[in-house]
């Protein structure tokens, strides 16, 4: 399936990319599933996207839970979490 990947803040700085198109595999169902599947690319992509990290994830520009199923066409964005001062 095919998905827009957005990356914001640190991330993108990280990844040094801001977005991509992707083709993700069948089996991978959720923004969470996506976010570990992402993480298996390399050392750089699982340090940014380690389990471990706050995370914050949107689908379809909506904040969501790790559990929220993604589908074709979906946007997916990640972003730390907004801190304020």
């Amino acid at each position: 399936m095919q998905v827009e990947l957005r990356y914001f803040a640190a991330l993108r700085e990280r990844l040094g990319s801001s977005g991509e198109r992707c083709e993700v595999p069948a089996e991978i169902a959720t923004v969470q599933a996506l976010r570990a599947w992402l993480a298996l690319r390399g050392p750089v992509w699982s340090d940014a996207l380690a389990g471990e990290r706050r995370i914050r994830m949107a689908l379809d520009q909506r904040l969501v839970r790790e559990d929220a199923p993604i589908h074709e066409g979906a946007e997916v964005a990640f972003f730390p979490p907004v801190t304020g001062g």
